[in-house]
């Protein structure tokens, strides 16, 4: 029998995330929509907090993934220190905080992307060094946006460095993280079997940030596009190994997406929820009953359409909780990373913009938040690989197929 009750643990972290997200992220959510690119220096004393629960080994806050989901090495998880769901309780805790505010879930000191990426495929002595870090993640160029294996960005060796040279453009968090996680070629002659991912030091020689973007949504975040001039690192800032396995592609790289996509599901989720959550007290309050007991065809349209709205977000959140669980059991979960995020990307959008719209004139202006969580959900439909990417994958997998099969 299939037991979907959290354990106990979990429930204690999450619950600790939705304080955060009720006590601190709700009640300043509006003032840094409003005040884009303006630093969130409520989230100062947050890093303290962040960095003293890693230290006692009390999963973190945020939304960095804390394991490994390759079947090669028995013992991924544990050399990170999360043998009891540090994925689960990663993705419980993005919920939680997308609830409150995904920009500022985006914007936790130490809880960047990039620290998925280096959770998924650093070496031991990586982990050590880089476990700490606040990484951001760098993969977007100008000339692409889902393709990732159309990376242009170059490294090149030169004795104990390399040399990195390219344009990074929609980085989260660029500005404010300590490192950057840059996806580059070693060799383009190799095509995607050369692209590897480095640790970029915020002060590395030659990495600049170009301008941050005026977005949509998000606007607590700092998305940054960045340039690499003849930047140089350190030749073991290479995350995992710098040999070129032609029959293994670009694999290891693509791990960190089967970490972080559903934690990007468990955002949209989270906002999902904020949505319904308030649509629920707006139409209660307009004396809409919502009955459980009776078919929807025989209630209120807007309550008929509540109901559909909830039965996506559970189907959503559940094959989310599929995915982390996977990866904590060290099961490959690349087509539940991808169906979780295609999922509960679609479901948010729609969930949040259907809500506005059931809410009317209150849902359309800013006397609440359903208008801000309406924008801020379409990106969590698009980062992390689209929507149509996702389902491409998923066809993939279930099909057999090569991506030059199916394209």
């Amino acid at each position: 029998m299939i037991n979907l009750e959290l354990p106990k643990k979990l429930r204690a972290s999450a619950n600790q995330a939705h304080q955060v997200a009720s006590e601190i992220f709700r009640p300043i959510s509006r003032k840094y929509d409003l005040g884009e690119h303006e630093y969130p220096v409520e989230l100062d004393t947050m890093a303290a907090m962040v960095e003293g629960l890693a230290d006692s080994g009390t999963q973190k806050i945020g939304g960095a993934a804390g394991g490994r989901s390759s079947e090669s090495d028995p013992h991924a998880t544990e050399l990170l220190g999360n043998t009891n769901g540090g994925n689960m309780s990663a993705l419980l805790n993005a919920l939680e905080t997308s609830w409150g505010d995904v920009g500022l879930m985006l914007s936790i000191p130490y809880q960047g992307l990039g620290n998925a990426a280096i959770a998924a495929v650093a070496t031991d002595e990586q982990l050590k060094r880089f476990g700490k870090v606040w990484a951001a993640m760098a993969i977007t160029e100008p000339s692409f946006g889902s393709d990732s294996a159309a990376v242009t960005t170059t490294a090149v060796r030169d004795g104990d460095e390399w040399v990195l040279n390219g344009e990074k453009i929609f980085v989260t968090a660029g500005q404010r993280a300590t490192h950057i996680v840059v996806w580059a070629s070693v060799d383009k002659s190799l095509g995607r079997a050369a692209i590897k991912s480095f640790v970029v030091p915020r002060d590395a020689p030659g990495l600049s940030v170009a301008r941050l973007e005026h977005k949509l949504g998000i606007k607590a975040s700092d998305t940054a596009v960045l340039l690499l001039q003849d930047c140089r690192i350190p030749a073991d800032n290479i995350l995992g190994s710098p040999e070129v396995n032609v029959e293994k592609g670009f694999a290891g790289v693509m791990q960190t997406f089967d970490n972080t996509r559903p934690l990007v599901a468990a955002m949209a989720v989270g906002v999902a929820r904020a949505a319904l959550e308030e649509l629920r007290a707006i139409l209660t309050g307009a004396g809409i009953e919502i009955s459980y007991d009776t078919p929807a065809i025989n209630q209120h349209a807007a309550a008929a359409e509540f109901l559909r709205m909830e039965a996506d977000y559970e189907s959503a959140y559940l094959l989310a909780l599929r995915a982390a669980w996977m990866a904590d059991n060290k099961k490959p979960n690349s087509l539940e990373a991808s169906m979780s995020k295609a999922k509960a990307g679609r479901t948010g959008t729609d969930v949040t913009l259907k809500a506005v719209e059931l809410a009317g004139t209150i849902g359309y202006s800013q006397r609440t938040l359903l208008e801000k969580w309406g924008r801020d959900s379409k990106i969590l439909d698009i980062f992390e690989g689209t929507q149509q990417i996702q389902q491409l994958i998923v066809a993939r997998r279930v099909l057999g197929k090569t991506s030059a099969e199916l394209k």
